[in-house]
């Protein structure tokens, strides 16, 4: 059934385009006319999705052709976008960036997968007619790409604008929808520091900057007093003043029709096994997708906080995802009746998954500069955060040992992005993940097991890993029934 869906891609030349300040500048625009919008993002991330929902008032999801397979992306991708009067796609480094030199699995390929015109955003900064080059390129190096028109960003006046604008019309023939000024750092509106910009629960609040506290130093305030309510009033003034909104929303409905039909999963009786997950200022890096994936499978979902309580509530299963635990290791290691009880919780057989920065609490210790954090105690490892991060990208794992919750022989795709390492060789930890690409917990490996706990540096999509929710709820329910045995 084909169905009729206003989309648009905000895409980039590279990264640090400025297409985050661009969408989120549109999306504030479009709920500010009381449209209803949809909000996706290319790529692994959890950081501009946090921000791009925040911003629209909306869940982003991400959409991302490697670890999901393409047809599921474009099923999701209908199963969200269909109720709203506009979707907004914010790509990811440069539009034609992929995995290997073909540009697999880059924006390009996401937008003609969903058939999303594009709005390329390109840096302006010491640059006139030959930009007027660079789109002109673009547009004749994959015509499969409708690209649509151009937001400049750095802009340096009036004659600056005049040259490019016209050079673009003339040469390339695409309208200049919008020319942003230079607004100085981009971290004058949302600060950034080692895994790029903040989260929205930390905007604000003081949290300390990673790069900066390693050289000893702290950011007590890193918007300058800056609140939500005034970083929207920026946003907006931004839309209004330098984006053709407008001629935005009309190119969105340009796009064509879609052959996709909404689905409608459900599985499982709801809530009937109780599935604790860390939910607070440290512990955001969720994909709704994963978390939705358990409620179909029939976990009941209870957030429980890291830093304020100071115990674990009565759950059959525990999920911790990302985050930043490093940021906060001073105050997660002060709250040590949570560690314990975490690490009781897991002597006693909870089934426990963690990710990343989940991975980093389960330690026994992180080193962090001249400071060593104790942490839960759940793995043997000791890790230490780096300067540059130890793994950085998209992580292909297989399952080669037994484990509580993936089969012997499941393939993974996942990714990985951190700054932490394990310290030492590692040859004592038992693992189940050999690594095809990605670092892990290091010697090409991954997963680290404990009794009911697997860790893991690779995240991973539940659309992508489909036997992950459906493992981990099944594990929930098996401890909750010899939990319940053994107190009959």
């Amino acid at each position: 059934m084909a169905m009729s869906v206003p989309r648009i891609v905000i895409a980039g030349l590279s990264g640090d385009s400025g297409k985050t300040i661009v969408s989120l500048s549109f999306l504030t625009a479009l709920r500010q006319r009381g449209l209803s919008v949809s909000v996706f993002k290319k790529g692994p991330d959890y950081i501009d999705p946090a921000w791009l929902s925040n911003t629209a008032g909306t869940l982003c999801r991400n959409l991302d052709t490697f670890m999901v397979d393409p047809a599921v992306v474009s099923k999701r991708f209908v199963d969200h976008a269909v109720d709203s009067d506009i979707a907004v796609i914010e790509g990811n480094r440069g539009i034609f960036d992929g995995r290997d030199a073909e540009g697999k699995h880059s924006t390009a390929e996401l937008s003609k997968l969903l058939g999303a015109p594009v709005i390329l955003v390109a840096n302006a900064t010491k640059v006139t007619r030959t930009l007027a080059a660079v789109v002109k390129g673009c547009i004749e190096f994959d015509t499969g790409v409708k690209i649509a028109g151009v937001v400049l960003n750095r802009v340096a006046g009036k004659r600056h604008l005049s040259v490019i604008t016209d050079a673009i019309r003339v040469r390339c023939g695409l309208p200049v929808v919008g020319a942003v000024p230079k607004l100085g750092d981009d971290s004058a509106l949302i600060p950034g520091r080692h895994l790029g910009l903040v989260t929205p629960a930390e905007f604000g609040t003081g949290a300390a900057n990673v790069d900066g506290a390693v050289a000893g130093k702290t950011l007590a305030d890193p918007v300058g007093g800056m609140t939500a309510a005034d970083l929207d009033k920026r946003l907006m003034g931004i839309a209004e003043d330098h984006l053709d909104v407008d001629a935005m929303i009309e190119i969105a409905h340009g796009a064509g029709p879609l052959e996709e039909t909404p689905t409608d999963e459900k599985v499982g009786k709801p809530g009937s096994v109780k599935l604790g997950y860390f939910k607070d200022s440290v512990f955001t890096f969720y994909y709704p997708e994963n978390l939705e994936a358990l409620e179909r499978h029939g976990a009941r979902l209870v957030p429980i906080s890291s830093l304020g309580d100071e115990a674990l509530p009565e759950i059959d299963g525990l999920y911790i995802g990302g985050g930043f635990p490093e940021t906060h290791a001073e105050q997660l290691s002060q709250n040590r009746k949570m560690m314990e009880s975490v690490k009781s919780a897991a002597a006693d057989g909870l089934p426990i998954y963690a990710e990343c920065g989940g991975l980093i609490y389960l330690a026994r210790s992180l080193r962090w500069g001249e400071k060593v954090h104790p942490m839960t105690g759940v793995l043997p490892i000791d890790l230490e955060m780096h300067r540059r991060p130890v793994g950085h990208g998209y992580a292909m794992a297989t399952v080669d040992k037994p484990n509580p919750f993936y089969p012997v022989g499941t393939s993974i795709r996942g990714h990985e992005f951190h700054y932490s390492g394990v310290m030492g060789d590692g040859d004592e930890l038992t693992s189940c993940m050999s690594l095809e690409k990605g670092v892990g917990v290091g010697g090409s490996r991954d997963g680290i097991i404990v009794d009911g706990t697997l860790a893991c540096y690779t995240h991973v999509h539940a659309d992508g890993v489909p036997t992950w929710a459906s493992s981990l709820v099944s594990n929930a329910a098996e401890y909750a029934a010899n939990r319940n045995n053994r107190v009959a």
